[in-house]
């Protein structure tokens, strides 16, 4: 009681893990949008007022010294991190070179294998930085940009921009030198990270639906990826235009269908109140989202559009094609949105962490989210939306729990969504399970042999990892105040086998369904858990073979 008492933002490990979110360096967009900020201090889409960026800034975008910063600040702050979920953000994921990509997650990688170790580390690491010439303070970095304002005039691009700013840079030039790794070095890091004592338990990347093809997951897995967030804003293909969102329907339901395949969790990012949008036709856009079996995403982050300086959606504000919705419009699409989200989908987020001061016209309020669930709550409204069932930091018993399977089909996969609900309908656990299709499967196969076969390096080119007759668990998730490893909780959800029992019900599902295999997406730190439930390593997943069924 005395370490719960003294712990600050217990919120943070709320939800069964550590999260440590980090950020890639300015890298140039192969997009656009509209809407998108232009701060060439951050990767595109990013605001240096950002909490996260500022963090990431003062650590010279260093995966390594944000990683051992904040691992270090949560422990000081009474948190439990030996399960770590990694966020990268920064642009599109993609858009970086491969190696710079294989080395920035080796050393996220590194910093938890060093652990209390890093600490020490941070000095010359920074030392290394500061010798190349690039400065960490935000005083001199806003002088180093301040020249490129003609972004804000629009006579510009951000890439453009950049080039002069960053590909003409000698100190940049000279760090990108050592920013790079082998695999065989990052598989170094997976392995040591498996009994380490922070270990990663979920590693997030995001990139845009377009840049979502089979190779390139083959090389996410490989990293240990197993959640892809994707910006797709909105479905209406005329709205997408009109903000200069150039991805075509097709492709955003292409990118879902292969990302379920490979058994990634599916995390889209949707904006209300875009240019060309309306009140009535963002609630059928989401609608649309949600129910169509084209798309059904797992986790979504559903955040109104603002207006900020120096994006071009700045001039349809000033010729009053484009306004922000009054709050009373804003919550009411929200409260519809939320209400209409299924019991196997998370809206993870309600607003993007963008500052006041950055805002020029939309919402400025941080508590947007607490405004719709009151108006959920005070009209007795039902949602069936996970964030707003978890357990959080309530009390569990588990006899009052029950197990759920929720069914649902999309165009690749029959899904299966196990959750673990109180009498009261919270949520305290669940699991995604996916029955792939077998044309889907060998479709998949056909496509992806056609594009390795024209693979320079054949030697990096790994063989198609999925096979008919395999079902998938892609995530597996108990929520509760985060116990150490081997210590079961008190009153908690965690450590007391409700995640075995779901991983067992699944197994028995899908041996029901005729599948004679089962694989699991697992994390890299999680590979010790699901060898003790009888899953063996076997390429890009676990595997374990299935019991037939009478």
């Amino acid at each position: 009681r005395l370490v719960r008492t003294l712990q600050m933002k217990p919120r943070r490990t709320a939800s069964g893990v550590a999260t440590i979110t980090v950020l890639t360096k300015p890298w140039k967009c192969s997009s656009n949008c509209l809407y998108c900020p232009n701060d060439l201090r951050m990767p595109k889409s990013y605001l240096a007022d950002e909490p996260a960026c500022q963090r990431a800034e003062r650590t010279f975008f260093d995966p390594y010294l944000q990683v051992a910063t904040r691992l270090k600040a949560l422990t000081e702050m009474g948190h439990i991190t030996d399960k770590v979920e990694l966020i990268v953000l920064g642009g599109t994921w993609s858009d970086y070179p491969e190696s710079y990509q294989i080395w920035f997650i080796r050393e996220l990688f590194r910093a938890l294998n060093d652990g209390s170790q890093a600490i020490g580390n941070l000095p010359a690491r920074k030392h290394a930085y500061e010798s190349a010439g690039i400065s960490c303070d935000p005083e001199l970095l806003k002088a180093f940009v301040a020249e490129e304002h003609r972004i804000d005039n629009r006579e510009t691009t951000y890439n453009q921009a950049f080039d002069r700013l960053y590909g003409e840079n000698a100190a940049w030039a000279s760090v990108s030198q050592w920013q790079k790794a082998t695999w065989e070095e990052l598989e170094a890091e997976h392995d040591a990270n498996v009994d380490g004592q922070h270990r990663v338990v979920g590693l997030v990347i995001e990139t845009r639906p377009e840049r979502i093809t089979p190779t390139h997951l083959a090389a996410l897995r490989r990293m240990g990826c197993t959640k892809v967030q994707m910006g797709i804003q909105s479905l209406d293909e005329k709205v997408r235009t009109l903000n200069d969102r150039h991805t075509s329907t097709q492709q955003i339901q292409r990118a879902f269908e292969l990302l379920r395949l490979f058994g990634f969790k599916t995390h889209v990012h949707a904006m209300v109140n875009l240019l060309g949008a309306t009140p009535e036709s963002d609630k059928a856009d989401y609608l649309h989202l949600c129910n169509d079996a084209a798309f059904q995403p797992d986790e979504v982050k559903l955040y109104p559009c603002v207006l900020v300086e120096g994006t071009g959606l700045c001039e349809r504000f000033e010729d009053h094609a484009w306004q922000p919705y009054s709050e009373p419009s804003l919550v009411d699409v929200l409260v519809s949105d939320t209400c209409a989200t299924p019991a196997f989908t998370r809206i993870s987020r309600m607003i993007r962490d963008i500052s006041a001061p950055d805002i020029k016209a939309g919402n400025k309020k941080v508590n947007l989210r607490q405004l719709v669930e009151q108006r959920i709550d005070s009209e007795g409204l039902a949602t069936a939306e996970i964030r707003h069932r978890e357990v959080s930091l309530a009390n569990v018993a588990a006899e009052d729990l029950s197990l759920e399977v929720v069914e649902y089909e999309t165009t690749a996969t029959s899904e299966r969504f196990l959750q673990w609900v109180t009498p009261q309908g919270k949520i305290a656990g669940f699991l995604r399970l996916s029955l792939p299709h077998a044309n889907a499967i060998a479709q998949l196969s056909e496509e992806y042999e056609a594009a390795t076969s024209k693979t320079a390096e054949q030697r990096h080119t790994l063989p198609f990892p999925l096979q008919a007759g395999e079902a998938m668990i892609r995530e597996v998730h108990v929520y509760g105040r985060v116990e150490k490893l081997q210590h079961a909780g008190i009153n908690n959800a965690q450590h007391r086998g409700l995640g075995t029992q779901l991983v067992n019900r699944a197994c028995e599902l899908a041996s029901r369904a005729g599948y004679q295999r089962i694989n699991v997406i697992s994390a890299v730190g999680t590979r010790g858990y699901y060898r003790k439930l009888g899953f063996y390593d076997n390429g890009l997943y676990q595997q374990r073979m299935l019991q037939p069924m009478s």
